[in-house]
């Protein structure tokens, strides 16, 4: 199955951008009558017939419906943007694929970028969705300080832990979350957090936890905890 995105679904029928079109139509040579399936980033998976094979705005009618409810758990990272935007968006692809549900951007004392191009992001995270066939597009905020976002009430309900190098710190992750829990986990810069900010963090509930023995780069970083908190939730009935 090949999925595709629009947020234009108030209507049984509606037209594609020319991006789209173009590769629905151009390279993908679907032709008038063809069945294709669509997703508008909210767990509705339409099941769509092409009425007008246009490469510049083909028109669809949705024929059917199905909602895929969100999962039992919520994974919520937040990350200070390292100065490399090619690996910043290597990573929002790939933690899309694998199954991230929000992410923050975060400025710490030790952040190497305050200002990144959501626009651009977010568009990887779409591109990401259809290639994975997923029908729930994580959310994506903007960079706010570290300080401010470690005392958000919000998350008084969630399973919260930073990841940081030290020796002291041996319990990984895989062994501290629980199934079926919202989780923020932060994941610092290149240089890591300052003692006063891993301080901060413990004053607020945050529990150190470990992403293995090996010194990752940030973005390994953030793609192994996502990875593991999936591992939580989908080996617990193993």
């Amino acid at each position: 199955m090949q999925l595709f995105f629009t947020s234009q679904t108030t209507e049984n029928q509606f037209e594609l951008d020319s991006e789209e079109s173009k590769h629905l139509i151009k390279v993908l040579r679907k032709s008038q009558g063809d069945t294709v399936y669509f997703t508008d980033g909210r767990g509705n998976l339409y099941h769509c017939k092409i009425i007008d094979a246009n490469a510049k705005k083909a028109v669809l009618r949705i024929e059917d419906r199905e909602f895929q409810p969100e999962d039992d758990y919520y994974i919520h990272l937040a990350i200070s943007p390292t100065k490399n935007a090619d690996r910043m968006e290597w990573m929002i692809e790939k933690l899309t694929e694998i199954g991230v549900h929000e992410i923050t951007f975060m400025e710490s004392e030790f952040s190497e970028r305050s200002h990144l191009k959501l626009e651009r992001l977010e568009k990887k995270i779409v591109a990401a969705c259809k290639q994975s066939l997923k029908t729930w597009l994580p959310k994506l905020n903007p960079v706010r300080p570290m300080k401010e976002l470690l005392q958000d009430q919000q998350f008084n309900d969630y399973q919260r832990f930073i990841a940081y190098v030290d020796k002291e710190n041996d319990r990984h992750l895989f062994a501290k979350a629980k199934a079926d829990q919202a989780y923020l986990i932060l994941i610092g810069p290149e240089g890591d957090f300052s003692q006063q900010e891993i301080q901060l963090a413990f004053d607020n509930h945050f529990l150190p936890c470990s992403l293995g023995k090996s010194r990752l780069r940030s973005e390994t970083a953030a793609v192994a905890a996502v990875h593991t908190l999936q591992l939580v939730n989908n080996l617990k009935d193993l």
